[in-house]
């Protein structure tokens, strides 16, 4: 039995899968601030054109470009473990694989898209690219794709963040990118949240706005803002894990998946491996589709499905997505990715028809999960990522219980050794639980009210 499944470079996927061709209730439009659609050309200020067309097409498959597989080479295919000592220890008939994201330079599943968008930038004339990024997975990311593709890059860190794990500024430093903690006094919505709130943590949600503000307000027009998550574009870029594992598992001689894991904070990741199963389960396939986030930030289980802005100045236009309010502040959780008050409308709109199934789980768990992990099958994982084993042993542990043989994949979608921190905590008995209560829910969405509502339209097959 082979433990590490390999695809040679020959066999590296040579399209993307766009999951929005294959939704049974088409995705609902993002509004402007008059409730009506946005067009492409809204956004171009933002995005460059060839991106904004990636991000509204409906085409299932959409070729990736010689000179971008040329750039993705350089850690793509990523292997595929069965952790078979980690079945082992917890004594299950269940077969758990994991696809390997953390072979990347930079560490996690992020250079799947951040290579993509920087080309694809320089291709339309761009010259500086600026983002925000949580844990430093996304903004390590993208510093290291404009090093690749020769383009200057700013990332605005989540204060709490750039304080809990500094090497990841050196990361982007390394790289040639600057650094800059959030909420910041460079930018107006940066100051605004430091006037009303000095001595906040920061958010995801304020990050975006920094950065979308420093790329709209570079009168050179050489600027453009780049989003690790969320967006469709992302999230068809982030399928080649899934398109992989497709192919790998068939070589490992599985002729079903039963279960896909993977952590959603705005989803890429969990997109990335999942989707590609979605268009099976779509067409019939019988697969439990779990995206796990943390109990604190309980976007998918706890938020109801709305229009809301993807930060908060709401510089961003209304999109259709499970949100606890554009102004939320989640806990300082060490798991930052996944600290995001919305979620990406495609994984929003596969919940609201059933094609996946949400859990919410606390940290400690999850940190548990991870310690079993490194000492079972060695590699010390993201916090982000021990969400997603703490569901894996959940259903590795309920297939012991039914005596039933499964077949579970996880997307393991960055190592940790830049978030020892937080096992440090963990080792020494100082982090808690934390979880957010439909009270707290309520007060977040209420000045929200009057904003547009999506369908909740379905087809109720799932």
């Amino acid at each position: 039995m082979d433990k590490k499944i390999i695809l040679t470079d020959s066999e590296i996927p040579r399209q993307w899968y766009n999951l929005a061709a294959d939704l049974p209730t088409p995705l609902q439009p993002p509004l402007g601030p008059d409730g009506k659609p946005v067009s492409p050309d809204m956004l171009a200020p933002v995005f460059p054109m060839n991106l904004i067309e990636q991000e509204v097409s409906q085409q299932r498959w959409i070729d990736i470009p010689e000179e971008v597989l040329e750039l993705l080479y350089r850690w793509r295919p990523s292997p595929l473990h069965r952790a078979v000592h980690l079945e082992k220890a917890l004594g299950t008939p269940a077969r758990i694989y994991f696809k390997n994201e953390s072979i990347s330079p930079a560490g996690s599943h992020k250079p799947n898209t951040a290579v993509v968008q920087a080309w694809y930038n320089k291709q339309f004339g761009i010259k500086k690219l600026t983002t925000e990024t949580g844990a430093g997975q996304w903004g390590s990311a993208l510093a290291f794709a404009c090093a690749l593709i020769g383009l200057e890059c700013k990332v605005f860190m989540v204060r709490i963040s750039f304080e809990q794990k500094p090497m990841r500024k050196t990361m982007m430093q390394t790289w040639g990118a600057t650094c800059i903690p959030s909420p910041s006094p460079e930018t107006k919505a940066g100051r605004d949240v430091l006037d009303a709130h000095p001595d906040t943590p920061g958010s995801l949600g304020i990050a975006i706005s920094e950065a979308v503000e420093a790329a709209v307000s570079d009168s050179t027009g050489e600027t453009r803002y780049s989003l690790g998550s969320v967006l469709n574009h992302v999230m068809l870029h982030q399928t080649i894990i899934g398109l992989e594992a497709k192919k790998q598992l068939e070589k490992a001689g599985e002729k079903k998946v039963d279960v896909v894991i993977g952590c959603a904070g705005g989803g890429s990741n969990f997109a990335g491996l999942s989707f590609p199963f979605a268009s099976d389960k779509i067409n019939g396939a019988d697969i439990e589709i779990i995206p796990v986030e943390p109990a604190s930030c309980p976007t998918m289980t706890k938020g109801p499905f709305m229009y809301d802005h993807g930060d908060i100045a709401k510089m961003t236009p209304l999109l259709p997505m499970h949100s606890l309010g554009h102004s939320f502040i989640p806990a300082p959780i060490h798991a930052g990715g996944l600290r995001y008050h919305g979620m990406a409308p495609l994984v929003s709109a596969g919940i609201v028809e059933g094609l996946f199934t949400p859990m919410a789980l606390q940290q400690i768990e999850c940190y548990k999960a991870a310690m079993l992990f490194a000492r079972t099958e060695g590699i010390i994982v993201a916090p982000e990522t021990s969400h997603a084993i703490a569901a894996t042993i959940r259903k590795a542990e309920q297939a012991k219980q039914e005596g039933k043989e499964r077949v579970i994949i996880f997307n393991l979608s960055g190592h940790g050794l830049m978030d020892l921190y937080g096992y440090d905590l963990f080792l020494q008995h100082r982090l808690a639980d934390h979880e957010l209560h439909q009270d707290e829910v309520d007060a977040a969405l209420a000045e929200l009210k009057d904003l547009p509502k999506p369908s909740l339209a379905k087809t109720g097959k799932w």
